[in-house]
């Protein structure tokens, strides 16, 4: 984690922008969280979406005047709803998210963006320590549209592209999170 902030601290210090132009911001909103992958199929009941939140820090360093450099940091909360037989349940994964995305602005107001994101387990509800990785990997892809200079929203998908499994684990298992957000730019 450690690295992660000084890496990202790195590449805005070497960034020379004016005030004007540097925008930060906080966002909310809703997850519509599952898990997929073959670790979730055969005789382990259904798996359904789980409804939950995030929450955090956003950036935004104008590149030119149609794209611009969007990191986050997000908490987020994960998981997936479990049903098997009569008996149910919800498995939460609660996660720090560093997104960095390319943003394009389409017209003004409307923008696509899409990058990569890292996250880092830092809570769950399972029992066994070794269950999950510590460390997620996905690719963000949305959209966001400024209301007004201050107040935006965004719709975005979070497509896992790691093996969240544990090594104790068979199978691989990723995060799938659509998140709607909306925010406060300063």
């Amino acid at each position: 984690m450690k690295k992660l902030v000084f890496i990202f601290t790195l590449m805005l210090s070497t960034y020379q922008v004016s005030a004007q132009d540097f925008g930060f911001g906080v966002k909310a909103g809703l997850n519509i969280a599952n898990i997929g992958g073959s670790n979730y199929y055969g005789n382990l009941g259904s798996f359904g979406s789980k409804v939950s939140f995030h929450l955090g820090g956003v950036a935004e360093i104008p590149i030119s005047e149609k794209m611009a450099i969007q990191p986050e940091l997000l908490y987020s909360s994960q998981g997936t709803k479990w049903s098997y037989g009569s008996n149910g349940d919800n498995l939460t994964l609660d996660y720090v998210n560093l997104p960095i995305l390319g943003k394009y602005y389409i017209i003004e107001g409307l923008s696509a963006e899409a990058g990569p994101l890292v996250g880092f387990l830092i809570s769950d509800n399972v029992d066994d320590e070794d269950r999950f990785k510590k460390l997620d990997v996905a690719f963000a892809i949305g959209a966001s549209y400024k209301l007004n200079a201050n107040i935006f929203f965004s719709l975005r998908y979070n497509k896992g592209i790691a093996n969240i499994n544990g090594s104790d684990v068979s199978g691989s298992s990723q995060n799938n999170v659509v998140q709607i957000s909306a925010g406060y730019a300063f």
